[in-house]
């Protein structure tokens, strides 16, 4: 499989698309005023201590507070499996906290915290707080795994008070004991100085901050498969080639500065596939299509056959287009970031073997998924049930933001319905004030049908009340907005 990296850079914001055998597949963007701040270590402060909900807010100087759950606060002694202390027992108000960003802020949501520190390498985390070696699970084969782990026990601490774990990340495997005994004298060097800024450091100050989006793409993203990495910025170039021969240096080869006058998103068709990655339909080459929907709860992803009507039957139908939706579906929650509960409606099957046959192709393209992810079997309602881990904002929340016209609802009232509301506010003015004569301000539809379609209602009503009703355009109203004016 062909595998590329795009990175697009400009003052104000910096994108990275990944794209597989010519088709994009996930998309990162960092705003310069905006940048994530997931793995940023500060001194915080807390601010309020909620025992009902084992939680506390901490102020880290961001807009808002953030989150904290008393499991996610490092206790003085607490072993391995023991209950949970009360949070009331572990912060009080006003105490100053070293913690970690481990969420970003999504919505009315503050950011999640956690005292359990960790700082990542290329090949490894360093947990501080946490004496304990651990392998990724996408490392499969157990002599590897054993291999890489016996590497890292083996390494002697940086000073006597050097404590904590590792874990060995999957870009590890294949690699030599060189690589990995660098990468820990790397991060044992890097917590001393995150320690040193510690002590002096003030409330809601940060203390540590994780690389740009560019370079962290290099240590997290980039696996051994990935063919080439662009960059259309000669100056961030340099960076990411100093960056890549310092600690990367296997990738050096792989880094190309893009030089060409036509953008380098659209090489892909980047551009135009995100821009469909914000609409709720995805059409299916086959004609049919799916509809995507994000709510503040879950995602629900509706699978539909569409303008395809097969060659033989109507079960071999459905099979062959829920084995489409399998794979596009996969590609919308990378490219779309979509986190949190996700519901799958697939077309009913009849077949169990049919229902396998998607359920493990389903399974098969998860497995490329950098977020972690949980799959159940078709429910009694043919639904599969998913959970992905949701650590940033959707590209949805990045890029856009709630409809001021219809209040993020998604639909706007009719006409029709705009103008019955007018009628029961005339009526409520009359009784309550009284006037000769009514003005009704409102959008060019709606005087529209007040003139034509609804003229016998308006004339009712003015006989009713015995008082004259105008009407008069507002062109920056919106369809559901209207005032009603005594004169």
């Amino acid at each position: 499989m062909s595998e590329e990296i795009l990175i697009n850079i400009t003052p104000m914001e910096t994108r990275v698309a990944v794209v597989e055998n010519g088709v994009l597949q996930e998309v990162y963007i960092e705003r310069t005023r905006r940048r994530g701040i997931v793995g940023n270590i500060y001194k915080g402060k807390v601010v309020r201590v909620l025992p009902g909900m084992q939680a506390a807010f901490v102020d880290i100087g961001l807009e808002r507070a953030a989150f904290i759950h008393a499991a996610d606060v490092v206790p003085a002694n607490r072993p391995n499996g023991a209950e949970v202390e009360s949070i009331s027992s572990l912060l009080h108000e006003g105490q100053s906290l070293i913690v970690q960003v481990t969420k970003e802020p999504i919505g009315t949501k503050g950011a999640r915290l956690t005292t359990h520190l960790s700082i990542p390498s290329r090949y490894l985390v360093y947990m501080p707080h946490t004496p304990h070696t651990g392998v990724s699970q996408r490392i499969e084969d157990e002599v590897e795994r054993e291999r890489l782990r016996n590497i890292v026990e083996s390494v002697e601490p940086e000073g006597a008070d050097k404590q904590g774990g590792f874990i060995i990340r999957t870009a590890a495997e294949g690699f030599g004991e060189e690589e990995i005994l660098a990468d820990t004298h790397f991060l044992y060097r890097l917590w001393g100085a995150v320690e040193r800024r510690c002590k002096g450091a003030k409330n809601k100050s940060i203390i540590y901050e994780d690389l740009p989006l560019f370079m962290r793409t290099m240590r997290d993203f980039v696996r051994p498969e990935i063919e080439k990495i662009r960059i259309d910025s000669r100056e961030n170039f340099t960076k990411l080639k100093e960056f890549v021969q310092e600690f990367v240096p296997s990738l050096e080869n792989k880094v190309e500065y893009y030089p060409g006058e036509r953008p380098i998103f659209d090489l892909y068709g980047v551009e135009d596939e995100i821009q469909k990655a914000l609409g709720r339909k995805v059409q299916l080459k086959s004609g049919g299509y799916l509809v995507i929907d994000q709510t503040e709860a879950m995602t629900t992803i509706d699978v539909n056959t569409g303008a395809f009507v097969g060659h033989r039957n109507l079960e071999e139908t459905i099979f062959k287009t829920n084995l489409e939706a399998a794979t596009a579906i996969v590609r919308q929650l990378r490219l779309r970031n979509l986190g949190g509960i996700i519901i799958l409606d697939f077309i009913d099957m009849e077949d169990p073997e049919h229902q396998r046959q998607v359920l493990r192709l389903l399974e098969k393209n998860l497995e490329r998924d950098h977020a972690k992810t949980k799959l159940t079997g078709v429910t009694e309602l043919g639904l599969v049930q998913m959970t992905r881990k949701r650590t940033r904002e959707s590209l949805e929340q990045v890029m856009c933001e709630p409809c001021p016209t219809c209040e993020a609802r998604g639909t706007l009232k009719t006409p029709e319905t705009v103008c019955y509301e007018i009628f029961r506010e005339i009526l409520r003015e009359e009784r309550a004030y009284g006037s000769d004569t009514y003005l009704v301000l409102a959008a060019q539809p709606v005087v529209d049908r007040l003139l034509d379609e609804e003229s016998a209602s308006v004339a009712d009503l003015e006989l009713f009340i015995n008082k004259t009703i105008k009407f008069q355009v507002e062109t920056l109203y919106s369809q559901e907005q209207f005032d009603i004016v005594l004169l």
